[in-house]
């Protein structure tokens, strides 16, 4: 039992404690960073990693870091549920959520490319979306750089935000640690090239099969942020509908189609894919997807809280 029968409240609870923390403590330094699983379980994937290896090993890899990146904390919150307190459990569900997900770190660093642009500073907002995308930006235009920008934040909603606190909210804590955990290792490995093409297989598919439900989610979410912050909803559904294929990826194409539409802009990586839904796009535009994902923040922690809820309530 993912709850083993602590009071429901403490479920939504550890939601709303971490978007708090999210919020006050965006950052992971010192000793937190030196432990934290997405970087542990990275440095491992990348150490395990054999340039040409075969599928079998790709998927050997793929379960030894999975499981020593969640199997030590999985048992640990089940004792802490199961056999010491509420207290406890909420502690490390918290900090399992706070590994799991974030937000803040990525809406400031999509908000430095934004603050570059604005100032006509186009080297430091290169430099700023370094972090963000893995393309090379050294030719980029301002409009390019916008557009990766954009692209990062609609793409990371899903991987970072609304993924792992949607399996939060269906399987506990190790539910998001799990989610978390597989995309890493589909950023370590999961690449098309001759080097990783089989090993990361098992990693690829496994992070496509968990975000495909909730990058159309968080399309959707978009959608309807954009309707609250007094962007067009009809263009974000139109060109959600019209050009969500276009990425290799199946569930990239997703939320940025519906970014691309709620702020009628094109959102292009050139030689890969474009999203022809407006205009260039600019520093006010960054600034309104901010403001779209903000919105769709505070509707899925409010959606995560009452759905965990309702699930440990079912299962108490």
């Amino acid at each position: 039992m993912i709850w083993c029968g602590l009071p429901p409240a403490v479920a939504a609870l550890a939601v709303v404690v971490w978007a708090l923390l999210d919020a006050a403590y965006p950052y992971h330094s010192g000793a937190l960073l030196a432990v934290h699983p997405v970087r542990t379980s990275y440095l491992l994937a990348r150490r395990l990693h054999r340039p040409g290896a075969g599928v079998w090993w790709g998927a050997a890899l793929f379960v030894a870091v999975l499981s020593a990146h969640v199997l030590p904390y999985a048992l640990a919150y089940y004792a802490l549920a199961c056999y010491v307190g509420w207290a406890p459990a909420l502690t490390l569900a918290v900090w399992m959520l706070k590994v799991s997900a974030a937000l803040r770190l990525l809406t400031r660093s999509v908000g430095e490319v934004g603050e570059a642009l604005a100032s006509g500073d186009l080297a430091a907002a290169k430099e700023a979306v370094k972090g963000l995308v893995r393309r090379d930006v050294s030719g980029l235009g301002a409009g390019h750089v916008a557009s990766a920008a954009i692209e990062a934040l609609a793409e990371s909603l899903v991987d970072g935000f609304t993924s792992p606190l949607t399996y939060y909210a269906l399987a506990g804590p190790s539910g998001a640690l799990v989610q978390r955990v597989v995309n890493t290792l589909d950023g370590a490995v999961g690449f098309l090239d001759e080097e990783h093409a089989l090993e990361g297989r098992a990693s690829a598919y496994a992070d496509t099969v968990l975000n495909y439900v909730p990058a159309r989610y968080t399309a959707a979410l978009i959608v309807l942020a954009a309707a609250l912050t007094g962007l067009d909803a009809g263009r974000a559904m139109r060109c959600w509908r019209n050009y969500s294929g276009v990425t290799a990826s199946r569930n990239a194409g997703h939320p940025m189609a519906a970014m691309a539409g709620a702020l009628n802009v094109w959102l292009e990586k050139v030689g890969h894919y474009r999203f022809p839904c407006g205009g260039r796009p600019g520093p006010g535009h960054i600034r309104a997807a901010l403001r779209v994902s903000r919105a769709v923040a505070l509707i899925h922690v409010a959606a995560t809280a009452a759905l965990a809820y309702a699930i440990a309530s079912l299962l108490h």
